[in-house]
């Protein structure tokens, strides 16, 4: 029988007022026909992971296997409401807020992590002079990289301050957050192309080991696929993210549309 667990709530705080995505703007995002600028997508999904966190505890940051879609926007200072329900080890998760559903997504537990090889994922560097977003920046099959990010001290708390994360393994075991890793996802995007207004809409994320906090961690990312849909440029992205240049952390795939329709008509 499926077993509903606690309902986390959360009170949404967008950390990226001041980022150079402007679907964070208030301004802009209304002109998109948001109500205000848009929580990010990866914030979210930290919000979400922190259940099955609670319920499975370390393992679940060395094996966990988590996705989440991105359905309607969750706003700066709304309530977010995560409510999951496990069923023969499969946690279905959704997210409430404004009473509309947000996003939905689902975790397990592996019984172990799958084997990944580091040398099937070619390592580039970021580009050193970034041009306007086009079609062929994100040709699939490219490799693209991330400039290597690293979150200590002050960065790290402040980061699990921002995702309301009051869970005490982080700073008990000095571990990294997982949301971090949809982070340097985000990067590959944005290390490689001056974008304008865009969506993060999807990822799926297999960890593959408890990052350490202060690790250095970057992306190797193929693009996998680049498509239009109802006016919009979507990429789809397949990569590892690797801790101080040797340790595999996670295995991403991560969808994002990357021209709006309104961008992309423009």
């Amino acid at each position: 029988m499926p077993h509903r667990l606690e309902t986390y709530r959360v009170e949404a705080y967008n950390t990226a007022k001041q980022s150079e995505n402007k679907m964070h703007d208030d301004a802009v995002a209304r002109r998109f026909g948001f109500s205000g600028g848009l929580v990010p997508g990866v914030d979210v999904f930290a919000y979400m992971m922190h259940v099955p966190l609670a319920h499975w505890g370390r393992d679940f940051l060395s094996r966990g296997l988590v996705e989440a879609r991105f359905i309607k926007p969750v706003y700066d200072g709304e309530t977010a409401d995560v409510e999951a329900t496990e069923h023969n080890g499969l946690l279905t998760i959704e997210v409430f807020s404004r009473a509309e559903l947000c996003a939905t997504g689902t975790a397990s537990l592996p019984a172990a992590a799958p084997a990944v090889s580091l040398s099937d994922y070619v390592e580039v560097r970021a580009v050193a002079d970034r041009k306007p977003v086009s079609s062929e920046i994100f040709a699939t099959g490219k490799w693209l990289g991330t400039t290597p990010r690293r979150w200590s001290g002050p960065d790290a708390t402040g980061y699990l301050a921002d995702i309301r994360e009051t869970d005490p393994i982080f700073a008990r075991e000095g571990l990294g957050h997982p949301g971090l890793i949809q982070r340097v996802m985000n990067r590959v995007l944005t290390d490689n192309t001056i974008l304008g207004p865009w969506i993060h809409v999807g990822s799926r994320m297999q960890l593959l080991c408890a990052a350490r906090a202060g690790d250095e961690i970057a992306a190797r990312a193929r693009v996998t696929a680049n498509y239009e849909k109802k006016g919009h440029r979507f990429v789809e992205l397949d990569a590892l993210v690797v801790a101080n240049g040797t340790t595999p952390v996670a295995h991403c795939q991560h969808t994002a549309i990357y021209q709006p329709r309104e961008e992309a008509a423009a």
